[in-house]
């Protein structure tokens, strides 16, 4: 019986962009990328590597009309996992920063970061995060450029490849009063 109501429901939240329903597939889906440490990279020294994030709800922000539905959005998790190799040591870094900013660069925001990252961290690290600033604006862009900015412990023999995962959350938009 539960079942017969709930199909139409959700069907009527996806066809109206309902503000709940953005807001929870906003929550849903993690920004990812991967960015590469290069070898050349010498102990002592600070860098940055940049690349584009991905998620796998991207339209939600083309449009432009579902991403007034959502607000407050924020990170509440992040986290640097190796890819390639996939037992690099993330302790080869001593500290690492994490920020946004819309395509171009413009508008960087620190979001997360670890200033204390141990010698023997493994594969795996979780970042401490940053929510000073909300990113509502910055998910309505149509990209998002992740910047790391890394000092090296320890340089390695190969270039590594390592996978940020920001997972965010949002909160659906008041509705305007005069709409």
């Amino acid at each position: 019986m539960m079942k017969r109501y709930l199909i139409p429901l959700v069907i009527l939240c996806l066809a109206s962009s309902c503000a709940m329903f953005q807001s929870i597939v906003k929550s849903s889906f993690p920004y990812t990328t991967t960015l590469v440490i290069p070898a050349s990279s010498h102990a002592g020294n600070d860098y940055s590597a940049i690349s584009m994030a991905n998620s796998f709800d991207q339209n939600f922000t083309k449009s432009g009309d579902n991403g007034d539905r959502i607000t407050l959005v924020r990170i509440v998790s992040a986290k640097l996992m190796s890819t390639e190799p996939s037992d690099y040591n993330i302790g080869n870094l001593s500290s690492v920063k994490i920020y946004l900013s819309k395509e171009d660069g413009k508008d960087e925001i620190l979001v997360a970061q670890r200033n204390d990252i141990g010698a023997n961290a493994g594969n795996n690290v979780v970042l401490d995060i940053d929510n000073s600033h909300m990113l509502d604006e910055l998910v309505r862009e149509a990209g998002i450029r992740v910047r790391m900015a890394y000092k090296v412990r320890k340089s390695f023999i190969s270039d590594a490849s390592l996978h940020v995962v920001l997972s965010v959350a949002a909160y659906p938009a008041p509705k305007n009063i005069n709409q």
